[in-house]
């Protein structure tokens, strides 16, 4: 038995006693019933998850997965391939989108090279950088397979062993990505598993134009004809039409899932991993928490497959994990209703008659 398959056998349901304890304090809490909404049902949501009644959030880690696509050959996005080396320079740096949303919700930032087609020897042996490089890139999928099935599986693995080397200092996980052409992919996944058409799941990503969008979703179009993915195979999905980083974000829920640990799924190519992994495992979707929906074209219909109702809707594109980092404050806030409203009982206000 693999990584893989024994840390899939791991993963449990939500604790039904701890959230049915939730619920009932949250029930009796010194308000109109449930007044807060979608805030309590989260909190319930993280009574569920860790089985705790003072759900431990504080130690907050976002992995950012980077890996770069051979389909950016066929003229997908605006920006040139080294613009993912580039960007794991600025994420170490500190100065990204990312970073800046992190330090605000005392969150740290975990860059691993699943797959660069770049040099970033140097910043992996200085331990500023995390590797479980699979390859130096994914092959172009409008010409075959994206990986092999090995490949899949390894990458798959990477994210759960990140997920398992952060468990001890992580209480809560966000994902996040790094791969110029990366919507391509996700949007290929996104596809398979919904059976919508790729017109309807594929938009304009770093802001390609009219054309090179049409021309986007015929290489989408061709990469799912050539390859044929089975979609009630998720390993044939991944290894057909994904790519490495969003095996290792697919990878790091999983893993997380298996120890009880809370992810906030960041936007489209987040929630494409996500797909991959509430596909192998199922119970696994119990651990995610969707932080946001992207204004790419696709992730509503990402979300709906997934299952997942977003905790914010501020119209981002930029991944990173940027939305699981805005979306942080708002788990804090559900975890604080849950311990630190006093119920009517406590604060002696009467009830409603």
């Amino acid at each position: 038995m693999n990584l893989l398959e024994s840390t899939i056998q791991k993963i449990e349901p939500q604790q039904t006693e701890a959230r049915a304890r939730a619920r009932a304090r949250l029930g009796q809490l010194s308000m109109p019933y449930w007044a807060l909404g979608r805030l309590m049902d989260l909190a319930e949501d993280l009574a569920g998850i860790t089985g705790s009644m003072k759900p431990p959030v504080g130690r907050k880690t976002i992995v950012t997965m980077a890996g770069d696509h051979g389909v950016v050959a066929s003229g997908v996005s605006k920006y040139p391939q080294e613009v993912t080396v580039q960007m794991v320079h600025n994420f170490v740096q500190g100065g990204a989108g990312i970073n800046a949303l992190a330090r605000l919700a005392g969150a740290r930032v975990v860059v691993v090279d699943m797959g660069v087609a770049g040099d970033l020897d140097e910043l992996v042996r200085g331990k500023k950088i995390v590797s479980r490089r699979v390859g130096n890139g994914t092959r172009n999928m409008a010409e075959g397979p994206a990986m092999t099935r090995d490949e899949a599986v390894r990458s798959l693995e990477g994210g759960i062993e990140v997920a398992l080397d952060l468990a001890a200092e992580t209480d809560l996980f966000g994902t996040g990505d790094m791969g110029i052409g990366n919507t391509s992919p996700s949007s290929a996944i996104v596809s398979v598993f919904s059976g919508s058409p790729v017109a309807e799941v594929t938009g304009h990503g770093t802001g390609i134009d009219e054309e090179q969008f049409l021309n986007k979703v015929s290489v989408i179009e061709k990469a799912i004809s050539v390859n044929r993915p089975d979609p009630s195979d998720a390993l044939d999905v991944l290894a057909k039409v994904g790519g490495f980083e969003i095996g290792g974000i697919a990878g790091l829920i999983i893993g997380a899932a298996s120890i009880k640990k809370p992810v906030l799924v960041d936007g489209f190519i987040s929630t494409a991993g996500a797909l991959i992994a509430a596909h192998l495992a199922p119970v696994s979707r119990e651990y995610m928490i969707a932080s946001h929906r992207s204004v790419e074209k696709g992730h509503r219909i990402a979300l709906a497959t997934l299952g997942k109702i977003p905790l914010l809707d501020l119209d981002l594109r930029l991944g990173e994990g940027t939305g699981a980092a805005l979306s942080m404050h708002l788990v804090e806030a559900a975890v604080r209703i849950l311990t630190e409203v006093a119920t009517f009982e406590q604060a002696s206000v009467s009830k409603a008659e």
